[in-house]
């Protein structure tokens, strides 16, 4: 009967998706339609659409499970997502970039910036960018639902990897941004009454707000050896103050997704489907709000998975991951937040909170493959056809099904870090430069945009511990895991890359002269 009225319920879900994804395709008629959904989204939509690409499986299972190690500290996350990721990023970037981007005619990020600068090379580098490095966080997305639904249902992995990216796919190519709209708003109001549900449950399991928490704190002996070495001082409360773990959360988890945000390419175009600033304004609250419920609930919750987890079995959130009937096992960060609801919740909860996590992923998926499948299409190719930007999509799906099957355990939340600070030191200097500094010229873009890459790779490649070991590099040329010591092994690259990006654009802009007057304040055009 569970599986009946589980079927059910999926039934009517994708059959509203791609209900939703058929009205947007009757309603997309030109390149604009497609790539922007003809600049005159309603606020709800543009906002919701936002939050819903924002915040998915990446944030409520990836960085959920970190919680659960790392603990309430990733609640600084939460209020850097809402006043950088919401705030700024709607008042100080998003009002500009619609007056700007209608100035300038564009139609993708990569496009406003190529334009801004009237430079094809800028355009097409970013474009590059995008479509060389997206698909990882596309694949994190993918790996948060797919895991969930293989602890719920027990099917494939695999299987469940090709379901969804089949039907992302269908009705992002169909529909366009519009369809992508219509779908996230949707997919988003599932989210919020799915995490609203989980954090009551969670509190109702645990004795109440007071007793859950003062149980958490009261774990604090119960921090492994391992951890507390590093710096963990328990859940409730701050790692060890220039330790490891404190590395860890501020560098990376904290700052490397909550100040990316602002350069997220697939989150900018949002802003360029309302007709003006006066529709952003009215999106920041409903940002806001979506926002608090989504990473808030997602963090405490995993977190307070500690407390069940002990008092369940003995063991930390962490611990329980390990299979013991599996030689070998380890630890699965990406496990906690589904083993929980799984465990802890009625069969027919984590029925109805894998839906919530399927909007969650297909939302997040749907902007990322826009914007891949734009990236390729529209900025390298330089083609504005329809067909042309929907078989790019099928590309970035080939790309990101087969990174995912290659992906480790426990990589979620590195994964999304990893894009975010990509994209923070490639992009946000050019980026707020272009909406506020008519001193920029396009020769300190694109050394800015190039140093910031470089840096960030040769960090995540040579000096950042956990990717350097990974992807092995370093220690085929080297001899060893990494090049640097305590604490640039675990300082992330955004702490050192965007600073150094900033400072190159600034001072090859100040040599060679502004490029402002090139292009700000005149009409429509492609970038030469």
């Amino acid at each position: 009967m569970n599986k009946a009225i589980l079927l059910t319920i999926m039934g009517l879900y994708l059959a509203v998706t791609i209900g939703l994804g058929y009205l947007a395709y009757r309603r997309t008629r030109t390149t604009g339609d497609y790539l922007i959904a003809g600049g005159n989204a309603h606020p709800f939509l543009m906002a919701m659409a936002y939050g819903s690409t924002f915040i998915s499986t990446s944030a409520i299972v990836g960085f959920g499970g970190a919680a659960g190690v790392y603990g309430m500290s990733l609640l600084w996350l939460t209020f850097c997502n809402i006043f950088v990721g919401i705030f700024l990023a709607f008042v100080l970037y998003g009002k500009k970039t619609t007056v700007v981007g209608r100035e300038l005619s564009a139609k993708t990020f990569p496009d406003l910036l190529g334009k801004r600068y009237d430079s094809v090379f800028i355009q097409r580098f970013a474009g590059a960018v995008i479509m060389l490095a997206m698909p990882l966080y596309a694949a994190a997305v993918m790996i948060g639902a797919a895991r969930f639904i293989q602890e719920t249902l027990g099917i494939d992995y695999t299987a469940a990897l090709l379901v969804f990216a089949v039907i992302v796919a269908a009705y992002v190519m169909t529909g366009g941004l519009k369809g992508i709209l219509y779908t996230d708003a949707f997919q988003g109001s599932i989210m919020f009454a799915g995490m609203g549900l989980l954090l009551l449950f969670t509190y109702g399991k645990l004795g109440g707000v007071t007793a859950a928490h003062q149980a958490l704190t009261g774990l604090a002996s119960k921090v492994p050896a391992s951890l507390a070495a590093k710096g963990h001082l328990g859940w409730t409360a701050m790692p060890a103050l220039g330790s490891e773990i404190w590395w860890i959360v501020v560098s990376t988890l904290v700052l490397g997704v909550g100040v990316g945000v602002l350069a997220q390419p697939q989150l900018v175009t949002r802003y360029l489907t309302v007709s003006g600033p006066r529709e952003i304004n009215r999106a920041v609250v409903v940002g806001g709000v979506f926002i608090i419920m989504m990473t808030g609930v997602a963090f405490v919750v995993g977190a307070l998975s500690n407390v069940y987890f002990m008092q369940e079995t003995g063991k930390i959130s962490l611990a329980a991951t390990v299979n013991p009937a599996v030689a070998g096992s380890v630890p699965n960060v990406d496990l906690i937040i589904p083993m929980y609801i799984n465990n802890a919740m009625p069969q027919w909860f984590s029925y109805l909170f894998m839906i919530t996590l399927m909007a969650a992923a297909m939302s997040t998926l749907s902007g990322q493959f826009h914007a891949i499948g734009s990236s390729l299409g529209y900025d390298l190719v330089k083609n504005s056809s329809l067909r042309l930007n929907r078989s790019c999509i099928i590309v970035a799906l080939l790309v990101t099904l087969w990174i995912s099957l290659k992906l480790p355990v426990s990589i979620i939340a590195t994964a999304t870090a990893i894009f975010f600070g990509i994209c923070a030191a490639t992009f946000l200097p050019a980026y707020t430069a272009a909406l506020y500094w008519k001193g920029a010229s396009r020769a300190g873009v694109i050394a800015s945009m190039i140093t910031g890459l470089s840096v960030s790779l040769f960090m995540l490649l040579f000096t950042h511990g956990k990717e350097s070991s990974l992807l092995g590099l370093c220690q085929y040329i080297f001899g060893k895991p990494s090049l640097a010591g305590f604490p640039w092994v675990v300082v992330d690259p955004i702490v050192i890359a965007l600073p150094v990006s900033t400072v190159v654009m600034v001072a090859v802009s100040l040599a060679t002269g502004p490029a402002a007057d090139v292009r700000a304040a005149k009409p429509a055009g492609a970038a030469k």
